[in-house]
């Protein structure tokens, strides 16, 4: 499934002149505001270098700004600029139709179980413990 879908995906970025590790960086940074490297590759699953090289690329682009952490001077904190903004409306527009065909026919509530059985697979892969899991697991909303 993760295979056929990311061809997909990778056909819709493609017609935006994007790519899935664009995505997945514009997304994340949409969902939590400014963040660190560090927490953007936990996000997207992704090595911390290999992320880094994604920021680096997508702030040369214009896409995303940098500046070091007021807190912490080794923290690279990365926010979205108007540029990235632009693109990522671009990008769901172009993914909406195929987000909505992928869950065609499914209820709120079958998505919720399907959800529910990739969090267990996915700690299962993973060895346990996962920040972003433990998180959702603790909010109660």
């Amino acid at each position: 499934m993760n295979t056929l879908y990311t061809q997909e995906i990778e056909r819709v970025l493609k017609a935006v002149d994007c790519d899935v590790p664009t995505y997945r960086v514009l997304a994340i940074l949409q969902e939590q505001g400014v963040s660190s490297v560090s927490d953007i590759a936990v996000h997207a699953v992704g090595k911390l270098s290999t992320t880094t090289k994604i920021v680096y690329r997508m702030k040369a682009e214009g896409l995303v700004s940098t500046e070091t952490s007021k807190t912490d001077g080794r923290v690279t904190m990365v926010s979205l600029t108007d540029a990235g903004r632009a693109a990522l409306g671009r990008v769901k527009d172009a993914t909406h139709g195929l987000f909505e065909r992928s869950f065609d026919g499914l209820t709120p509530a079958k998505i919720e179980r399907l959800n529910e059985s990739l969090r267990i697979v996915f700690r299962n892969l993973n060895g346990g413990d996962h920040p972003i899991l433990d998180a959702l697991a603790s909010d109660p909303s």
